[in-house]
C-alpha cells in the first residue's frame, strides 16, 4: 500500500479513537438530565419541559459521534450467514464492495447534512416545542459524526485493498 494510504488510515482511526472514546461519557450525561427531570417531577412537583428534549439530543450526538469509532472496532451489526465461512482475503474482498456502497450511502447523507445544517444557521431554525431550542447544534454534530464515519469507511476500504494483496496495515 502507498504511504500515504497507511498515513491516512493511521489519523483516521486515531481521530475516531479519540472522539468514540470522549463521546462514551455522553451516556452518563444523558442519565444525569434523565435523573434530574425525574426527580424534578416526582419530588419537587415542578416538571421541566426540556428534559426529555435535551436527552433525545444527547442520545443523538452519542450515536452519530461514535458511528465512526464503532466501524473502527467492527462492531457493527453484520449478517453472518456466509460471510464467517470466508477466508481473510475473501472477507476483505467481501468488504471492500461494502465499503464502496457505505461510502456511496454516506457521501449522499453528508451532502443533505451539510444542506440541513446549512439550512438551519441561515434561517435560525428552532425545534418547534414548547422549549425551542435551536437545530443548528444538533445538525452540526450529525454533520460532524457523518464525516467521521465517512472517513473511517475510506479507511476500511484500503485496509481491505492491503489485505486482499496481502498486506497488514498496523
Amino acid at each position: 500500500m502507498p504511504k500515504a494510504a497507511r498515513v491516512y488510515v493511521r489519523y483516521v482511526e486515531a481521530v475516531n479513537n479519540v472522539v468514540g472514546r470522549i463521546v462514551m461519557y455522553l451516556i452518563i450525561v444523558m442519565i444525569g438530565v434523565m435523573l434530574y427531570a425525574s426527580f424534578s417531577r416526582t419530588v419537587m412537583n415542578t416538571p421541566v419541559n426540556w428534559a426529555m428534549e435535551m436527552g433525545q439530543f444527547l442520545l443523538a450526538a452519542y450515536y452519530l459521534l461514535g458511528g465512526g469509532y464503532t466501524l473502527k472496532q467492527d462492531a457493527h451489526v453484520r449478517m453472518d450467514l456466509f460471510y464467517g465461512r470466508l477466508s481473510r482475503r475473501k472477507m476483505a474482498f467481501a468488504d471492500t464492495i461494502t465499503a464502496f456502497a457505505l461510502v456511496f450511502y454516506l457521501t449522499a447523507l453528508l451532502v443533505g447534512g451539510i444542506s440541513s445544517t446549512d439550512y438551519a444557521i441561515t434561517y435560525n431554525q428552532v425545534n418547534y416545542t414548547s422549549w425551542a431550542p435551536p437545530l443548528w447544534p444538533i445538525k452540526v454534530i450529525m454533520t460532524i459524526g457523518i464525516f467521521l464515519m465517512l472517513l473511517q469507511a475510506i479507511a476500511f476500504f484500503f485496509r481491505d485493498i492491503a489485505i486482499m494483496r496481502g498486506e497488514e496495515i498496523p
